[in-house]
């Protein structure tokens, strides 16, 4: 019996969007129900939701009710909407520190691409992984102001990078050109929203999805793959 079918996955996404988070958790698991049938290799690719947030970065509720024109009534009936879905794919968008939680924010998300970018080149995508789900845990459930590169520095040194390697990738204009690259490839493939995964390379899901949608998409990509080889 031959093993099974190997996929790549590349996930656009923003640390800043709990949809992708909700996402990966739903495709985390679809790919249990898909196991040994098939093995995915998931890289992050970056999507900037908000590239022109200034360093000092906006209270989350204020950012969204301008940019989506909603009241704080209809925020607070989607964050709770939003939590609960969360729990069902079994990820968390509670903040869980100790004491009165800080008000949410919302960063520039630059550096933490760069950051995310350094990690699949040099340690690859299993460490970029760890990376990309370590950021989301500094946002959503501990607050901390992803703006800050010590703070980014910190969280890529917990997942085993080389702190001063990571420190230099983030003053490297080379690696934000290629940050800027990837993001101007999405607009091209007309992607405007995250999260978006393009699997082996052509097809789109769009969206955070159902687990089933996922293995049904998988499944029939697979299949496809099969058929040209």
């Amino acid at each position: 019996m031959s093993g099974p079918q190997n996929l790549t996955i590349d996930i656009y996404s923003d640390v800043m969007c709990p949809w992708c988070l909700i996402g990966y958790g739903q495709l985390t698991k679809a790919l249990q129900e898909l196991e040994g049938e098939i093995a995915a290799e998931i890289r992050w690719r970056p999507f900037e939701l908000n590239p022109h947030m200034p360093a000092e970065g906006e209270e989350q509720e204020a950012h969204l009710q301008r940019k989506y024109r909603r009241s704080a009534e209809e925020g607070a009936a989607l964050r709770g909407q939003m939590k609960a879905i969360a729990e069902g794919a079994g990820v968390s968008l509670s903040y869980e520190g100790e004491g009165e939680a800080p008000p949410a924010m919302m960063w520039n998300t630059r550096d933490c691409h760069k950051l995310l970018t350094f990690a699949l080149e040099q340690a690859g995508p299993e460490v970029q992984t760890a990376l990309k789900l370590a950021l989301f845990r500094a946002h959503f459930n501990a607050r901390k102001p992803l703006g800050d590169r010590e703070v980014l520095l910190d969280i890529a040194a917990s997942v085993g990078l080389h702190r001063e390697a990571a420190k230099a990738a983030l003053g490297d204009p080379d690696l934000e050109a290629r940050v800027l690259a990837e993001e101007a490839q999405a607009w091209d493939m007309n992607i405007s929203g995250v999260p978006a995964m393009i699997v082996a390379g052509k097809f789109l899901i769009p969206g955070a999805q159902a687990p089933e949608v996922y293995v049904n998409a998988l499944r029939r990509v697979a299949e496809k793959t099969r058929a040209t080889t």
